[in-house]
């Protein structure tokens, strides 16, 4: 499929759905409320990958299995989208609530597994949250991701963003999804200056040495 081609609304959340069935995808529009504009829309790996370059929206719904590439379905996806994970960010939307799946798509990168079981408010709901930042699943998923993955990750975190100050954390999470320091500074209404001495703090508290490593850093911590 390709991309909408109707402008988006002015301060909705821009979405691609990414679903192998069609009429699926037209209800989904349908019961998505003013808040979201759809910019594009996918049936296959392939198509998923050329929209999501095409359109850098803020979410995409993503069912788990699809047909195309290599088999890989949305974790696929995610992986050929990889270069935009630090501004479009990924909620699974499928009839599976199977562990395997939930934990495989949530280590490639997505932020939250929902079933199509709930409705189009919930999905909404949940839609605003990942574009919030938040990390959203269906009642009892969350379970499988904390089994796979020990703990919370934002009991991970904690010790480590303790190290830093309310203005160190804004400007790491910043850095760490891809602005440069010219961006961080008109974000944060402070110097260019300022900000580098900020990023070289942040480097130094989390023993880290550069950008690269502090992106990887909060990525593997579910903070982008």
């Amino acid at each position: 499929m390709e991309a909408e081609g109707v402008p988006a609304r002015e301060g909705s959340v821009r979405v691609v759905l990414v679903d192998d069935h069609a009429i699926f995808r037209s209800g989904l529009k349908a019961d998505l409320d003013s808040r979201i504009s759809v910019v594009g829309e996918a049936g296959t790996v392939e198509q998923a990958i050329a929209v999501i370059a095409q359109t850098r929206p803020d979410v995409v719904l993503l069912d788990v299995h699809l047909p195309g590439g290599l088999g890989g379905g949305g974790r696929e996806v995610i992986a050929g989208s990889i270069a935009l994970l630090g501004t479009t960010r990924f909620l699974a939307l499928s009839v599976s609530d199977a562990a395997e799946d939930v934990v495989a798509v949530i280590r490639a990168g997505a932020r939250g597994y929902v079933t199509k079981t709930i409705s189009g408010a919930e999905i909404t709901d949940a839609v605003m949250r990942v574009a919030g930042g938040d990390a959203v699943f269906s009642p009892r998923l969350a379970g499988f991701v904390l089994d796979a993955f020990g703990t919370s990750p934002a009991d991970i975190a904690d010790d480590e963003l303790d190290r830093l100050s309310a203005r160190e954390l804004e400007v790491m999470r910043l850095i760490a999804r891809g602005y440069s320091y010219k961006e961080v500074a008109k974000e944060l209404f402070i110097s260019i200056k300022t900000v580098e001495t900020h990023v070289s703090a942040v480097l130094r508290k989390l023993q880290l040495s550069s950008r690269h490593e502090l992106t990887k850093w909060a990525a593997e911590r579910r903070l982008l």
